[in-house]
């Protein structure tokens, strides 16, 4: 019970409620990912096949950059240029926060936050961080910039929030109460004492003298 306990002392103190499903928000955008070809380039088959090649790594790489805490304070940094306050971890992970995929040459960035129009504010720094910075972010690229091209225009949709939200604290719980039980199996397995006649039996050894149990009648009244 005691780390359940603990779990539940610090959860209590540290909980915040989660968003209402009407003020919650969602937006995504998709994105095309290459690299401009090498000044030296014949444009044949290989060099073709280099420079997709080149795309999809450039993908996967900026994909975990923008998973990083780094590309969100680099957001931040770009929403305090327009005064706006919003620390990394608002955008890192918020209800969902900042999620990414990403399928070949196709990047996905999709941020989720409570506030409609800092929503807005927060997935413009983000798409501008990404295309300008991101050269800078990936010394593969030699401090040049990726060729990053915007398929969809950034729209900031009303969802419900994730049910996460809603499971965190109880999930918590449940997982310490799990910890708790196993352990006080684990401290029973490894306890040597012995605690009954039975247990002395099954072990082929004759007892020779038992202290009985104190009883107690109803009323505390001692037997």
């Amino acid at each position: 019970m005691i780390p359940a306990l603990i779990v539940l002392t610090l959860g209590l103190l540290t909980y915040s409620p989660p968003p209402e499903a009407s003020t919650f928000y969602n937006v995504g955008v998709r994105f095309i990912v290459g690299q401009y070809p090498l000044e030296n380039a014949q444009f044949d088959d290989e060099d073709r096949l280099a420079n997709w090649q080149a795309s999809e790594y450039t993908v996967a790489a900026l994909a975990d950059w923008i998973k990083g805490t780094t590309f969100s304070e680099r957001v931040s940094a770009e929403l305090a240029k327009q005064g706006l306050d919003v620390p990394y971890n608002a955008i890192w992970k918020n209800g969902g926060g900042l999620a990414t995929d990403y399928s070949r040459s196709m990047l996905t960035m999709s941020l989720s936050h409570g506030d409609e129009a800092e929503l807005a504010a927060m997935i413009d720094a983000a798409i501008t961080v990404l295309k300008e910075q991101n050269g800078e972010a990936l010394p593969q690229l030699g401090g040049v910039s990726a060729e990053i091209i915007q398929l969809d225009q950034p729209i900031v949709n009303a969802v419900n929030p994730p049910i996460t939200n809603q499971l965190d604290l109880p999930l918590r719980i449940a997982i310490a109460l799990i910890v708790g039980v196993l352990l006080a199996f684990l401290a029973e397995y490894l306890d040597p004492t012995v605690h009954s006649r039975i247990e002395i039996e099954a072990l082929d050894m004759s007892v020779m003298a038992e202290i009985p149990k104190r009883k107690w009648r109803l009323f505390g009244r001692k037997t």
